[in-house]
């Protein structure tokens, strides 16, 4: 990666509903504007995120989407209203920092969630967009959200059982997001803590086959677990507020648009027939198998900062 740095911007952009989303800038004021998205939803970039970005060269925006992170209010919260949280807010807030930085057109990056929000804000406003970097490739496919909650089970049967075993029994045939949604939301602390501890331990299970894959959520504090269910849960008990399949339906309008899909060949979390669809219908993209990577870790790193820097010389 990149050597480290600090923002040299930063501040809370009042985005409306009662939201305030925070933001950096990174690198140099007159260098390549980038954007980079988040997965999650709800797991807000870290200090490595901002060393995907040569500082010579990029001026790199790093954001919290709402309710997560430095961003308020916090989804950890039970009486957060997340009614105005919601993918099209999301995307308005992505065009309203870019207006509010003074950006015409910008490189959009993004991992895992942060790919399927990058990918329709890139088919909603195609004019905005450079060229894309996307690893971890998802699409918000109500199929890859019954995949990791229900058939995934097939493969660790054990560590599923624990996770539906939180759920009411009458729920436990149903949807799994919404069941736990309704656990995060409870006025009772005690099932909160739970649901929120066994959602982020099932997510560590099918993050990576990878060997030496370890797990990172479960080592996370109460609250950024708390904050992290309740967001997952909430875009997936919805279909991502998208029409199902409405990413691969809406290529064609990036179809010139330059982009590097990266994907790990361990991603058992979000198998690679998704990313090999998406490039497949997209004429201007490469696809990239990591061949000892799963949903994230170095190997993704490298290929993604490999792909970043390509991709400044291109536009």
């Amino acid at each position: 990666m990149h050597p480290a740095v600090e923002s040299y911007e930063y501040g809370h952009l009042e985005v409306g509903d009662g939201h305030s989303v925070y933001w950096e800038v990174v690198g140099r004021p007159d260098g390549i504007p980038a954007v980079w998205l988040h997965g999650g939803p709800g797991s807000p970039p870290g200090p490595n995120s901002r060393r995907m970005f040569d500082p010579e060269r990029f001026r790199a925006v790093l954001f919290d989407q709402r309710g997560c992170g430095r961003s308020r209010p916090l989804a950890a919260d039970p009486t957060a209203d997340l009614s105005t949280n919601t993918t099209d807010h999301l995307i308005a807030d992505i065009e309203q920092l870019r207006v509010h930085l003074g950006v015409d057109r910008w490189m959009v990056l993004g991992g895992s969630w942060g790919v399927t929000l990058a990918l329709v804000y890139a088919e909603r406003h195609p004019d905005r967009v450079l060229a894309m970097v996307l690893a971890a490739v998802t699409s918000g496919r109500l199929r890859e959200t019954q995949w990791i909650t229900r058939d995934m089970g097939r493969i660790f049967p054990r560590e599923w059982h624990e996770f539906v075993s939180a759920v009411p029994e009458a729920e436990r045939h149903g949807d799994l997001a919404a069941a736990y949604a309704r656990l995060l939301a409870s006025p009772d602390l005690e099932p909160r803590h739970e649901a929120a501890r066994r959602w982020c331990a099932w997510e560590d299970t099918h993050m990576s086959l990878a060997p030496g894959a370890e797990p990172r959520l479960i080592r996370k504090d109460l609250q950024w677990q708390l904050t992290f269910a309740r967001l997952v849960t909430h875009y997936w008990s919805h279909g991502c507020f998208l029409a199902d399949n409405e990413v691969l339906a809406g290529i064609e309008r990036i179809a010139h648009i330059p982009a590097v899909l990266i994907h790990g060949r361990y991603d058992v979390s979000s198998p690679l027939d998704t990313a090999w669809m998406i490039h497949r219908a997209w004429p201007a993209s490469r696809l990239v198998v990591v061949e000892d990577a799963g949903h994230s870790g170095a190997g993704l790193g490298a290929e993604m900062k490999a792909a970043v820097d390509l991709m400044a010389g291109l536009v």
